[in-house]
């Protein structure tokens, strides 16, 4: 079902899954214009390097785009396959799994073109990149768990899908996609840590970007927190997936 996600996603058109490495290259070339060129902007003060602005908001985007892909589509999921619940005995949970899987492969593809540029730029890449794995599990269950929470409830309430679009705007902005925590006055610093991105993108820089290992204790929290957000959402989704033949 991931391979078809995959796959339906580009069918017909010229170019096929080769977009799905096309854009991400694409979406460098401009992040790294704009930010460099245009902005003049810089994620440190005292680097003078004109593309490591770009580098440091692609690692971020990516981390944040396999969230939003994920969570944008989760209201529409059981509507969108009908025939799954009202025909066939099927499990519907895997309906997210499969959603999951294909935002992992876009996620894959965008992370193999950001390591090549960032390969090329520094002629070397931190070992410590080995530990990415490790960063996404429990952004990964936490995921899983909102999208089996918001599948079941745009079941019953078909508007939550425009909410959580807007939704997911507005938490990129206060995510640090653009602008590191730091460069925040000290009161508003508490409210950008309630964000639950914020430390798995900040986690996700230091190990791909600044050679520096995992924080091995807030990592162990937020994988329990993001296995009891799992198991939360898969025993809303059992309870309420009753009422889906009724509603649809």
């Amino acid at each position: 079902m991931t391979k078809r996600e995959v796959i339906g996603r580009y069918r017909g058109s010229f170019m096929g899954i080769a977009w799905s490495f096309f854009s991400p290259v694409v979406m460098l070339a401009v992040y790294t214009f704009v930010f460099s060129v245009v902005f003049k902007a810089r994620w440190n003060a005292g680097s003078d390097s004109k593309t490591e602005f770009a580098v440091v908001l692609f690692a971020g985007m990516i981390i944040f785009s396999l969230f939003s892909e994920c969570i944008n589509r989760a209201p529409s999921l059981i509507l969108a396959n009908v025939n799954y619940v009202k025909k066939v005995v099927f499990p519907l949970e895997i309906l997210s799994w499969a959603a999951l899987g294909s935002a992992l492969f876009h996620f894959a593809i965008s992370l193999f073109v950001w390591v090549i540029f960032y390969a090329a730029l520094n002629l070397s890449l931190n070992w410590t990149i080995l530990f990415l794995p490790l960063i996404l599990l429990p952004l990964l269950l936490f995921i899983i768990g909102i999208s089996w929470f918001l599948a079941a409830l745009g079941v019953y309430v078909r508007d939550i899908a425009q909410v959580v679009g807007v939704a997911t705007t507005i938490l990129m902005f206060l995510s640090p996609v653009f602008f590191s925590v730091t460069s925040l006055p000290e009161k508003y610093r508490p409210f950008m840590y309630a964000n639950p991105l914020t430390f798995i993108i900040e986690q996700a820089r230091d190990v791909m970007i600044w050679g520096k290992l995992p924080d091995w204790s807030l990592l162990g929290i937020y994988t329990l927190g993001g296995a009891l957000v799992a198991f939360a959402g898969f025993a809303w989704f059992q309870k309420t997936r009753k009422g889906f033949a009724d509603v649809l």
